[in-house]
């Protein structure tokens, strides 16, 4: 009875492990739908924030990543359900995405710093020169 249970549950776990979906032949390569997924989390919440630039350029978000990728929308979907149907491999994506989404979003707070520094001795500068301006007016008065 042991040996029959030990054996039902090892047939039971190694079928866990069986993909769910055949790999399609023109599966895109994982550091590519990586790229593809942080792209399309970028131009929808350009799209939600400002969906005027958008129109302004008629920019459709998802036909300008795969035109950007070269790739169509059934290729994307036939890779997409794939990854999906492998969960720990589909997470991997995903936590890769928000990873590469955070390195950029430090990039971009670190640029904003400089340009606010930037700004500020700019401005520092121009309230110097207005006050040594208005000076020299008070002191050419009789």
């Amino acid at each position: 009875m042991r040996r029959i249970v030990c054996f039902i549950l090892i047939v039971f776990l190694a079928s866990c492990g069986e993909q769910l979906m055949e790999k399609p032949k023109d599966l895109i390569p994982k550091d590519q739908m990586v790229a593809i997924l942080k792209d399309l989390a970028v131009i929808n919440a350009a799209k939600n924030t400002n969906v005027s630039i958008l129109k302004k350029h008629n920019i459709e978000p998802t036909e300008y990543i795969f035109k950007k990728y070269n790739i169509d929308s059934a290729r994307f979907v036939k890779s997409d359900t794939y990854y999906a149907s492998l969960p720990s491999e589909y997470e991997a994506i995903y936590k890769e995405v928000e990873a590469n989404l955070e390195k950029e979003k430090k990039v971009l707070q670190e640029a904003n710093k400089i340009s606010d520094s930037l700004k500020a001795i700019e401005m520092e500068k121009r309230r110097a020169l207005k006050k040594k301006e208005s000076k020299k007016v008070k002191d050419s008065l009789p």
